[in-house]
């Protein structure tokens, strides 16, 4: 194999790697718990929850691919099997029973947030200690989709209620401080 010459040393490449690893390994386990919740989904949100996660593990897909790739373009070789997931990983199982939607969607909402605390973290390293803006920079675009798949399931939990007219009920706006309304 051809030795890499990309500006990075084997030290940084490998240490960045691992923290892509541990990336691939969290995204894999969200995956098969969103794929998991989008067949054992029952009750009134069945469909609304179902679509949601289909759409949400197909990106997990993409991300989980790409996130095997950046490895791979660094010259190492991605995490692959149930027991690297498992070791790399910090997404917990929730084995043993089938929770209802709404405890489904706060799960996977706790995971996606572990995920985004850990790309944070990740990103910071990747710039700082090891000096790699493109890995940085790509790990900030997997931590924005996250926010977003995140974003989506506090939506589906905490939407305020919308009045007849469209507008929002007074008391439940919530302004940022020092905007409109405070």
């Amino acid at each position: 194999m051809r030795k890499l010459n990309i500006g990075l040393s084997e030290e940084q490449r490998n240490g960045v790697c691992g923290l892509l690893n541990t990336d691939l390994a969290n995204s894999y386990l969200l995956q098969i718990k969103t794929k998991k919740y989008h067949w054992d989904v029952t009750g009134p949100e069945f469909r609304s929850l179902h679509q949601l996660w289909e759409e949400q593990y197909q990106t997990l897909s993409e991300s989980i691919d790409a996130i095997a790739e950046r490895v791979r373009q660094l010259g190492n070789f991605p995490v692959g099997t149930a027991e690297g997931f498992l070791r790399f990983g910090s997404i917990k199982e929730h084995t043993g029973n089938v929770p209802p939607a709404r405890q489904m969607v706060t799960n996977l909402i706790e995971d996606h947030e572990t995920i985004i605390r850990g790309l944070r973290e990740h990103i910071d390293q990747c710039s700082e200690e090891f000096h790699d803006e493109g890995t940085a920079d790509f790990l900030t675009g997997l931590m924005e989709g996250h926010e977003e798949m995140a974003w989506m399931l506090r939506s589906f939990i905490d939407g305020i209620a919308i009045e007849p007219d469209g507008k929002l009920p007074q008391e439940d706006v919530k302004f940022p401080v020092g905007a409109a309304g405070n």
